[in-house]
C-alpha cells in the first residue's frame, strides 16, 4: 500500500452538535477549536467536518446557499483559519464536506435562473412537462414525493433528487463544473487536506425517462454510477486536489457497486482515495424499506462486509470503514444492547470495523458510547426526512406510537444530538438552549466521566494505535472464516508472515465456535471480554470481541 493513508483514522465532527462557544445553542467553529485536544488525545489524524456554509438549513446545511463563505451561526472565516492552524499545530488535517450535486434554491445561481437569466438556467435541470402535462419523469425524491417541482410560473419543472429546496446541478454544462472546481480550489488554498464529496455518484443524470417504478433500484440505475460520472470525477481530480500532495478524498456513493467502487478508488485511475458504501447498514430494513422495525440480519451483514473486503482488494480499491455517521442512527443502539452491554456492544462494533482493510471513521460520540435519544414526540425531531417519513407512516395507517418508535430507531437525528461533554446542564455542550434535545443518559455517558472512569475511550485509543503499529492492519489481505455462523463474525488479516484473527459475537448469547485450525500460539492483541487465548475453539461472551496475532 503506497497511498499514504492506510495507517490513518478520521474523526467526523458534526459542527452543529459538537461544542457551542457562544450560548446560542448551536455548535460552532470556536467550539471545535476549544475541544480539539479531545480529538488529538483520541489519536485521530484528520477531522471531517459537515457543512458550515451559509444555508437555510432545510437539510442541516446540505442545502448550500454560498459555497465559499461561513454561515454566521458557525462563526467567521477567521475562525475557520484559526481552526485549520490549531489542527495543523497538532498534526491533524481538516477534511471539508462538498455538496456538488445540488445547491439550495436560495443560492445566487438558482435565484438568477428564476429571474430569467438563461446562463444560470443552464446550471440546473429545467425541463418541460410531457405532452400530456404530467411531470418530465416519474422519478421520486429520496426525501419523499416527486423529484420535480414547478420552476416558478414558467410551466417548466426543476429536478431535485433530495429536498424540494435542493435543486440538482447540471454537470453536463462545463460552466457548472468549472464553477464547482473553483469552489474546491478556494478551500484547498485555505489549507484543507481532505475532501468528502456528498452523493457524488448521482451527478451523471443522462437518460430522463420514466422508470416505471419510482424509488426502485431500476429508477436509481438511471442516474447512479453512470459512465460519465467517472470522467467527471477524473476531471475533478485533475483540476483540484490532484495538484496537491497528500490530499485524502472520500466519495459518498449511494447504492453503488463493488466494480464501481474499484473504479472510483483504484489509484491508477486518479479519481478518489476511498468511498463510503452503505449496503452493510441496510440490513435491518424490512423488504428494503428503511422505515420499518426489523432485527439486524447478521449473516447478510457478514456477507456484505466480506464481499466488499475481498472485491475491493482484488481490484486495487479502498474502503472507508464506518458504522456511524450523521445520516445513520447510532450503531450501538441498532446492533446491540446499550442498556445492559453498552461497553461491549460499542467496542465490539469498533474493533470489528477498525481491524478491516480500509480507513476507519469515528463519528463524534461513538468513542464514549453515545446512544439513540428516542425522543417522546415527533416534534422533538428536526430532520426533514424523519418528519416526511412519520407522515407517510401515519398515512399507511400505522399507529402513532409505533410510527414514533420506527423514527426513534432510524432517524438521522438519532446521531445528531449534542456531544455529551460532562454531567452539567445541557451536557456541557451549551450555556443556552440546545438546538435539539439531549438524551437523558448524558449524566453518565459523557466525555468527562469516560476520560476519568470509563473503558470505551481508552479502548478506542488503543484501537487507533494498533493500526499505526501493525502493518498487517494497514495493508494485510482479508479472509473470512466462520462464514456460515449465524451470530459470530470472524476474519483473518495476513501480511507476509504476520497473521491476525478477529472474532466478534453480535449477540448477548454466549457463543462457542469451532475454528479452522489451532490458534493456540497466537497472542491476544485487543478485546473487550474474558477470552485470553484460543486454540481449535473459542468461547465468546455477550458482544465479546477479541483479536489475536502471530508474527
Amino acid at each position: 500500500m503506497t497511498q499514504g493513508f492506510s495507517d490513518k483514522v478520521i474523526y467526523q465532527l458534526y459542527p452543529r452538535s459538537f461544542k457551542d462557544s457562544n450560548g446560542d445553542g448551536v455548535g460552532d467553529l470556536r467550539g471545535a477549536i476549544e475541544k480539539i485536544d479531545h480529538i488529538k488525545d483520541l489519536g485521530a489524524d484528520m477531522i471531517w467536518m459537515n457543512p458550515f456554509y451559509p444555508s437555510p438549513q432545510n437539510d442541516n446545511g446540505y442545502d448550500i446557499q454560498d459555497y465559499t463563505a461561513i454561515d454566521p451561526t458557525f462563526g467567521t472565516m477567521e475562525d475557520f483559519e484559526d481552526l485549520v492552524q490549531a489542527a495543523k499545530d497538532r498534526g491533524i488535517g481538516i477534511m471539508l464536506d462538498f455538496v456538488l450535486n445540488h445547491t439550495s434554491t436560495s443560492h445566487e445561481w438558482f435565484q438568477k435562473a428564476l429571474a430569467g437569466d438563461p446562463y444560470y438556467q443552464e446550471f440546473y435541470y429545467i425541463k418541460d412537462p410531457k405532452a400530456d402535462g404530467s411531470l418530465p419523469t416519474d422519478w421520486a425524491s429520496k426525501f419523499g414525493g416527486p423529484a420535480w417541482e414547478p420552476f416558478a410560473d414558467t410551466g417548466k419543472y426543476y429536478l431535485h433528487l433530495y429536498d424540494v429546496t435542493q435543486a440538482d446541478l447540471n454537470w453536463h454544462n462545463p460552466n457548472v463544473r468549472q464553477a464547482l472546481y473553483e469552489v474546491v480550489n478556494f478551500w484547498l488554498e485555505k489549507g484543507i487536506t481532505g475532501m468528502r464529496f456528498d452523493v457524488l455518484n448521482v451527478i451523471g443524470k443522462e437518460d430522463f425517462v420514466d422508470s416505471g417504478a419510482p424509488n426502485s433500484a431500476e429508477e436509481k440505475a438511471l442516474y447512479t454510477d453512470t459512465p460519465i460520472v467517472h470522467e467527471w470525477v477524473q476531471e475533478l481530480h485533475q483540476e483540484t486536489f490532484g495538484r496537491y500532495q497528500d490530499t485524502v478524498t472520500v466519495g459518498e456513493m449511494s447504492s453503488t457497486s463493488i466494480p464501481h467502487g474499484i473504479k472510483y478508488t483504484n489509484p491508477d485511475r486518479q479519481e478518489l482515495s476511498m468511498i463510503f458504501s452503505f449496503h452493510h447498514l441496510k440490513v435491518d430494513y424490512q423488504d428494503g424499506d428503511k422505515w420499518t422495525k426489523a432485527p439486524v440480519d447478521i449473516p447478510a451483514f457478514k456477507k456484505i462486509i466480506g464481499d466488499w473486503q475481498r472485491g475491493m482488494a482484488q481490484g486495487g480499491g479502498w474502503n472507508a470503514l464506518f458504522m456511524n455517521n450523521h445520516d445513520q442512527p447510532r450503531a450501538n443502539s441498532r446492533f446491540g444492547d446499550t442498556e445492559h452491554y453498552n461497553f461491549e456492544t460499542t467496542t465490539m462494533l469498533a474493533t470489528m470495523i477498525h481491524l478491516l482493510r480500509g480507513t476507519p471513521y469515528i463519528y463524534q460520540g461513538e468513542e464514549i458510547g453515545m446512544t439513540n435519544p428516542y425522543f417522546a414526540s415527533i416534534d422533538d425531531y428536526r430532520d426533514v426526512e424523519s418528519h416526511n417519513a412519520y407522515k407517510e407512516l401515519l398515512d399507511k395507517g400505522i399507529d402513532p406510537d409505533q410510527a414514533l418508535a420506527i423514527i426513534g430507531d432510524k432517524s438521522r437525528d438519532a446521531s445528531r444530538t449534542p456531544m455529551q461533554w460532562d454531567d452539567s446542564e445541557n451536557a456541557g455542550f451549551t450555556s443556552g438552549q440546545a438546538w435539539i434535545g439531549i438524551p437523558d443518559n448524558y449524566r453518565t455517558i459523557n466525555v468527562a466521566n469516560e476520560r476519568e472512569n470509563g473503558r470505551i475511550f481508552p479502548y478506542y485509543q488503543k484501537l487507533i494505535q494498533l493500526r499505526k503499529d501493525y502493518p498487517v492492519i494497514q495493508e494485510g489481505d482479508y479472509q473470512e472464516i466462520l462464514a456460515d455462523h449465524p451470530k459470530v463474525m470472524a476474519y483473518l488479516r495476513q501480511l507476509a508472515d504476520t497473521e491476525m484473527v478477529v472474532l466478534a459475537n453480535f449477540t448477548a448469547d454466549q457463543e462457542s465456535v469451532e475454528l479452522d485450525k489451532d490458534y493456540s500460539d497466537y497472542k491476544k492483541l485487543i478485546g473487550n471480554g474474558d477470552l485470553k487465548q484460543i486454540g481449535h475453539s473459542a468461547e465468546l461472551g455477550s458482544y465479546e470481541v477479541a483479536a489475536f496475532i502471530k508474527k
